[in-house]
């Protein structure tokens, strides 16, 4: 082959990511690690913040609906947080886990945290949902029973609450994309 010939296709070859080393595996595979248990930290002391709250409010409240649109939230806190121990909770890597395996084990973690954000209408808000729809729908009732002014601005509440909602349903969705492309660079 002349000496031109080897010359271009050596150019032409391009110049692909050379594939991680096993420490920057490690690495990342922790760096990710702390990114959960950070995440999940936060989600369970809000939940924990929250739970009781709500659950005093039920206690309190002498209107029956707001009572069980406030346990109801209680509850839905309360399976939210088990939900997301029991499909996001960190694990940690094994750590004499050879090159292959340590590429098994982030790519089954990656995976895990997807499809757990990628479902978080099934398990987390879902589960919410009923709660506080009673919550903000029952004063919007009853507000649009006095006056047509005070029911409009009670009705922007449910308004908000179901943007939240969408929002960070949306949010879930972007992160579990960006972690699938996560997984698609392991390979």
């Amino acid at each position: 082959m002349p000496s031109d010939d080897i010359c271009n296709v050596w150019q032409s070859q391009g110049s692909g990511k050379a594939p991680l080393t096993l420490e920057e595996l490690r690495k990342k595979g922790e760096k990710f690690r702390s990114t959960i248990v950070r995440r999940n930290f936060w989600e369970y002391l809000a939940a924990g913040a929250m739970a009781p709250l709500f659950g005093y409010w039920a206690w309190v409240t002498p209107v029956p609906s707001m009572r069980v649109g406030n346990a109801l939230v209680v509850g839905g806190l309360l399976y939210m947080a088990y939900q997301l121990h029991r499909r996001a909770a960190a694990s940690d890597a094994p750590a004499e886990l050879a090159w292959n395996a340590c590429v098994a084990f982030q790519r089954a973690q990656l995976e895990r945290q997807r499809d757990a954000l990628a479902g978080v209408w099934k398990w987390y808000l879902g589960p919410l949902v009923p709660g506080l729809a009673v919550v903000t729908a029952a004063p919007c009732i009853d507000a649009w029973r006095h006056s047509i002014v005070g029911g409009m601005l009670s009705s922007i509440s449910v308004g908000i609450v179901a943007l939240v909602l969408w929002l960070v349903g949306r949010v879930n969705q972007k992160a579990a994309a960006a972690i699938q492309r996560q997984i698609d660079e392991l390979e």
